[in-house]
């Protein structure tokens, strides 16, 4: 559990060169308008510009977790989220897929009719116990995100102490049950917007390094987020520059995954952050 890479369907994907996770909402209610893909043609075009744009994994999810969203069936969220995976196997075969999803039984079918699958769950388990040893069974790639409470209330929850130690005692506990699980390949988040205020997550920003003493990749998801359109006094759809801009700084703290909506703006942020790096040795970590 402890490299920077993982495997999944064959496939190896070294995460030592941070990698974009391109989110395709097939929702009608994504925070981010731009990126709700309902209609088949749709799904498929973002499939294809992710493709294009460099993506090394589509993360497909077909519930908002945005506060205030409304709740869907279990079974409406596996047609949604299929009709999404199948759209990535059909176009791209051989793209690294993410399953959004806090689901079990979600997770499940996925699984059983597309193969492997990475399992990302903004609960960590914690809405649904089931998808850990779902995770540990099929044997793929689990995310852990730390959040408080539900998408629907966790703004309620934010009274932190320490809000950097908090998220990082939670990650201490849960990567040894994951681990007591069985499950192998651990990615952490530490769910940037979720049960967080604005300036509470500018503090886990900067303290993103500290999370890398767990010895597995941590995934940083800020794309367009309140975070940032808040602070600048705009919208999600007017974003993209602030969400450009702090993705240097996650890389800066060490994420191995961006996840992302604007998939060349990523590449092109992390191609200059390698070629940064080259040219300053390691000074850049110290």
């Amino acid at each position: 559990m402890n490299e920077m890479k993982i495997e999944i369907g064959g496939r190896t994907l070294d995460l030592a060169t941070p990698a974009v996770m391109t989110i395709l909402n097939v929702t009608p209610d994504s925070f981010f308008e731009g990126s709700r893909r309902f209609s088949a043609g749709l799904i498929e075009e973002g499939v294809r510009k992710a493709v294009e744009e460099g993506a090394s994994m589509i993360d497909v999810g077909g519930y908002s977790s945005r506060s205030g969203a409304d709740d869907v069936s279990p079974a409406e969220e596996y047609e949604r989220v299929a009709r999404g995976v199948e759209a990535v196997r059909r176009v791209a075969p051989d793209m690294v897929v993410s399953v959004d999803t806090f689901r079990s039984g979600v997770a499940r079918r996925v699984l059983e009719e597309f193969g492997p699958c990475i399992v990302n769950d903004i609960s960590a388990g914690e809405l649904d116990p089931q998808i850990v040893p779902l995770a540990a069974q099929y044997g793929v790639p689990y995310i852990a995100m730390h959040m408080r409470a539900t998408p629907a209330t966790m703004q309620r929850h934010t009274e932190y102490t320490d809000v950097v130690a908090a998220v990082e005692d939670f990650f201490e506990a849960k990567t040894a049950q994951l681990a007591e699980a069985g499950v192998r390949q651990v990615i952490l988040d530490p769910g940037f917007g979720f049960a967080k205020t604005t300036a509470q997550n500018y503090l886990l920003l900067g303290a993103l390094r500290r999370f890398a003493r767990f010895g597995v990749p941590v995934l940083a998801g800020i794309s367009r987020k309140s975070m940032i359109y808040k602070v600048l006094d705009t919208t999600p759809a007017e974003s993209l520059y602030g969400t450009t801009a702090l993705h240097w700084e996650c890389l800066r703290g060490g994420a191995s995954i961006l996840r992302v909506h604007d998939t060349r703006a990523a590449r092109d942020v992390i191609r200059l952050f390698n070629y940064y790096n080259e040219c300053h040795g390691d000074e850049t970590h110290d």
